[in-house]
């Protein structure tokens, strides 16, 4: 574990990313912002690539986020179902990985989600995750508010199944001791995952917040649910611990790659030659490389001083210049 000062650049970016988050859920859930529209999936056991040099195991494909595009979405820009077209010809990618914010008036709604697997095999992209925020702590104290989380949670799962996803991205909210918290995780977390299994999807943890952005005990409620269908989704930024720690981001994404299943290649600013201002990224590529992994990286791009297209576009060329590989060329 390690301290860090509070004006890390990156623990700014991650408080104003969780912040902003909240706030999307919050003007979603009271009506403003973007009309619902659409959801998205997740990569099947991440294990699932598409047509990468098959010469080279270590060239990951490359997924975006759709948080990354979140102020195009809250202005009007980018309606949520023309994402996985965006994705293919704007950013030249082949997998979209989707936030359930932007569907949550649109979830009883059958022909949201079968428009939006018809539009995603019509740009030829693959739906990989959903990542599901504000449906209840899986990890809560109260036994029916923990398994009223856990069946939140899998009206999602079930159109992540129905669109041609295989994931989603939950979080480990909790209240407690550190082992209190450990052990209410890993019990809900085993709920949801059993009941995902027979739908043939993986429930996966991000470091995002409180204990969970503790990589070591995010590790540990792994080996207690010790299920083949749970997992992790390291992010390379998000590993603020509470206001006055922060927990280093490499040794943390280095002890969650064992149990990931999907990569999240956080992003803030560029300098001149191209390079991560915040992250090193050539040595978050060797970690993930060295663990064996063979999935989707997603571009989830959060700087300010770029523009959304700007941010992501250097994102992906960063990635491929450490040999990640896009689906499809496009000019950038």
């Amino acid at each position: 574990m390690h301290h860090a000062a509070p004006d890390h650049p990156s623990d700014h970016d991650h408080h104003r990313s969780s912040s902003s988050r909240r706030e999307a859920i919050r003007l979603i859930a009271t009506g403003v912002g973007v009309a619902a529209v659409g959801l998205g999936g997740v990569p099947s056991l991440a294990q699932e690539t598409p047509a990468a040099d098959p010469k080279d195991p270590a060239a990951l494909p490359i997924s975006l986020a759709q948080w990354s595009l979140h102020r195009a979405i809250f202005a009007g820009e980018l309606k949520p179902l023309d994402f996985p077209k965006v994705t293919r010809e704007v950013y030249g990618l082949g997998g979209c990985e989707f936030v359930n914010a932007f569907y949550r008036d649109a979830l009883d709604d059958d022909a949201t989600f079968a428009e939006l697997r018809r539009r995603a095999e019509g740009s030829g992209v693959r739906n990989l995750l959903i990542m599901i925020d504000g449906e209840g702590d899986l990890g809560d104290p109260d036994p029916a508010k923990r398994r009223d989380a856990v069946a939140r949670h899998l009206r999602w799962a079930t159109r992540c199944q129905e669109i041609g996803g295989s994931m989603i991205r939950v979080n480990a909210g909790s209240k407690g001791t550190r082992e209190e918290q450990a052990v209410l995780v890993a019990e809900g977390l085993s709920q949801l995952a059993a009941q995902c299994e027979p739908l043939g999807l993986s429930v996966i943890v991000e470091n995002h917040g409180g204990f969970s952005s503790d990589g070591e005990w995010l590790a540990g409620v792994m080996r207690k649910v010790n299920r083949p269908n749970c997992g992790t989704l390291p992010d390379f930024g998000n590993f603020r611990i509470n206001q006055d720690l922060v927990y280093d981001r490499y040794d943390g994404v280095r002890l969650l790659m064992p149990f990931a299943k999907a990569v999240s290649a956080k992003s803030y600013d560029f300098d001149g030659k191209g390079d991560e201002t915040t992250i090193d990224y050539a040595r978050m590529l060797r970690i993930i490389r060295e663990a064996g992994y063979r999935g989707w990286i997603g571009i989830e791009y959060e700087g300010n001083r770029l523009s959304e297209k700007d941010g992501i576009l250097a994102t992906r060329r960063l990635l491929e210049r450490l040999g990640c590989v896009a689906a499809a060329p496009v000019p950038i």
